[in-house]
């Protein structure tokens, strides 16, 4: 039998022991292995054939007089499961020739890292992409699997600053090696040196391309206060908050998370600065074109409170369009302090549409307007002069308010108090939670306005005196109070009339108190009266001169002379008083000094 050799392809001595047609002696054959043997070297990368895999070990030939073992863990995955098989061929390093049982001391993790390292300087020097696994955040950035553990400082990881490292685990990312050192086993990586060159190339399409009007496709990069900032392909432009809806949000995070992919018109563009401004709510019609026709003036509609201000609430009508319900329309009868106590942001409404200002992008809207109007039912009820009943709410120095239905109060003035007293305050004829009867003076329900009159319910004493009394009648009157014109006397309870100073006597008086006392009675004759004004003239002097006149004529001497009408005018002093007791007194005194 003839068998061919593996390794010289020769023929040798078949097992019955006939010599084959080229015989090679076994010392040949050994020579022959030897030489073949010397030419792998320690050290080296060589390939090899999986002969074997059992649970512990991987037997590799690599065309030695011996085979290698090769632990099983050098062939597992990041799942742990066995990547070779019987047959397979493999890269190994052979390490040492033999060990102390006669293998091959083999190693495939050494070899792949060789392999690699070879790539890395390769990659290196010509400034190639490589693409790694992050494994895990360690102390000043992240540790990278590139088929070799790598370092990826935290200030080579982006363009910006990433505040969250940890978010990168597990992702695949494109890197170039900055720096390598075999010797110790230093990679370092960075990406952002990669991401700067791909942005250059791709702002500087970007920046050819853009004009104002034109919509991008971008990623929102950064979400702030105020806006978004939208990558449009190397460069960035800014989406103000004002400028992501027609409608209210509060933050852009309402609209849009980091990463989304968005559509954006570029509403401003400074090439010189490369600063963009874009819109997003202009992709979209402007609500409030169309606003005036969607809701007319006069028409209820309804909405939800987004907002409350010191005011009034914003209401919106639908996305994009709000109303304001100032806060003096949230009522009929009650005097609303704040919007809050009345609505609540989140309610739903309805309201009547008042005004509409499209250019302004204001509508006007009511709340009370729902409701009938309480002022216009008091006036359609109540008639000028009708009576009306109600509570005394609360007093002021001009008068007091009293509430005649649920929040409608009329004013009595203090002036409408009494036909005759002289009021300084309203306390002095009501009190708080009195109830009272009042005449209806006048209802403006425009204005929501009522005036109540008190004196009315009863007979008015002017008119009464009016209607008794004519200019020249003589009455005997009070001084109550003296003034720099005169004194104001009492003539019946709340009828006061005016004295002048130049009425009180005959010869010249500068203060009417020279002449007068108050609380004293007088005879006066009344010389002039307005109904109108409820105004009445008083004088003293016009009553000596009817009595001097009437006293002459009794005595039949009509010629008196000057030194006669003297003395009648000083005994005029005490015959003027209306006071009996005291012109007798008065009359006795001077009979004993006589």
């Amino acid at each position: 039998m003839v068998e061919t050799n593996d390794i010289t392809g020769s023929l040798v001595e078949g097992g019955d022991g006939e010599p084959a047609e080229a015989f090679i002696s076994a010392e040949e054959y050994e020579k022959l292995l030897d030489a073949y043997n010397s030419n792998i070297t320690e050290g080296e990368v060589v390939p090899g054939k999986v002969l074997q895999v059992s649970d512990t070990e991987v037997v590799v030939d690599v065309g030695y007089k011996s085979e290698g073992m090769i632990n099983i863990n050098e062939f597992r995955d990041e799942t742990g499961a066995i990547t070779v098989k019987a047959g397979d061929t493999v890269d190994v390093l052979l390490e040492k020739a033999e060990d102390k049982n006669g293998y091959l001391v083999l190693s495939r993790e050494k070899a792949e890292k060789m392999k690699i390292w070879d790539v890395i300087e390769e990659a290196y020097n010509s400034k190639a992409i490589v693409k790694g696994r992050v494994i895990e955040r360690i102390k000043g950035g992240l540790a990278v699997d590139i088929g070799v553990r790598a370092f990826l400082p935290g200030s080579q990881v982006d363009v910006r600053p990433v505040r969250n490292l940890d978010s990168l685990k597990g992702q695949e990312l494109e890197m170039r090696v900055i720096k390598v050192n075999k010797k110790r086993g230093n990679i370092v990586l960075s990406r952002k040196v990669v991401l700067e060159e791909g942005l250059t190339e791709r702002k500087a399409e970007t920046l050819d391309a853009l004009e104002e009007g034109r919509v991008f496709r971008g990623v929102v990069k950064n979400l702030t206060d105020y806006g978004a900032f939208i990558d449009l392909g190397g460069i960035d432009g800014l989406l103000h908050i004002t400028d992501m809806s027609f409608g209210r949000i509060q933050h852009p995070s309402e609209l849009f998370n980091v990463g989304d992919q968005t559509e954006v018109v570029v509403l401003k563009f400074d090439r010189e600065q490369e600063r963009v401004s874009l819109g997003y709510k202009q992709l979209s019609p402007d609500p409030w074109e169309s606003a005036q026709s969607r809701f007319p003036t006069g028409e209820r509609v309804k909405g939800k409170v987004v907002s409350l201000t010191d005011y009034g609430a914003f209401i919106e009508l639908e996305p994009g369009v709000e109303g304001l319900i100032h806060v003096s329309e949230m009522s009929w009868s009650k005097r609303v302090k704040h919007p809050s106590k009345v609505l609540t942001v989140g309610d739903e409404v309805e309201a009547m549409v008042l005004q509409v200002d499209s250019q302004e992008r204001r509508i006007s809207l009511g709340l009370k307007q729902i409701e009938p109007n309480p002022w216009q039912q008091l006036a359609e009820k109540y008639q000028t002069g009708a009576r009306i009943e109600g509570t005394v709410r609360n007093l002021t120095d001009f008068g007091a308010f009293v509430e005649v239905a649920e929040g409608i109060d009329g004013l009595i003035h203090i002036s409408d108090m009494s036909w005759n007293k002289r009021i300084s305050h309203p306390s002095e004829v009501l009190k708080k939670g009195d109830t009272v009867d009042a005449v209806v003076l006048n209802i403006d329900a425009d204005n929501q306005r009522l005036s109540l009159g008190l004196k009315q319910m009863g007979e008015d004493t002017w008119e009464e005196f009016f209607n008794r009394h004519q200019e020249g009648d003589v009455v005997d009157g009070k001084v109550v109070r003296f003034t720099n014109f005169g004194a104001f006397v009492e003539i019946e309870e709340g009828i006061e009339g005016l004295l002048h100073v130049s009425e009180v006597d005959d010869e010249r008086v500068e203060n009417a108190e020279d002449k007068l006392v108050v609380g004293d009675s007088y005879r006066m004759k009344i010389i002039k009266m307005s109904q109108q004004e409820r105004k009445i003239g008083l004088s003293i002097r016009a009553v000596n001169v009817d009595d001097y006149e009437a006293h002459y004529s009794s005595q039949g001497s009509p010629n008196a002379t000057l030194g006669d009408v003297a003395d009648f005018g000083a005994d005029w002093g005490s015959s003027s008083r209306a006071n009996p007791e005291t012109d007798a007194a008065e009359k006795t005194e001077s009979e004993s000094e006589g």
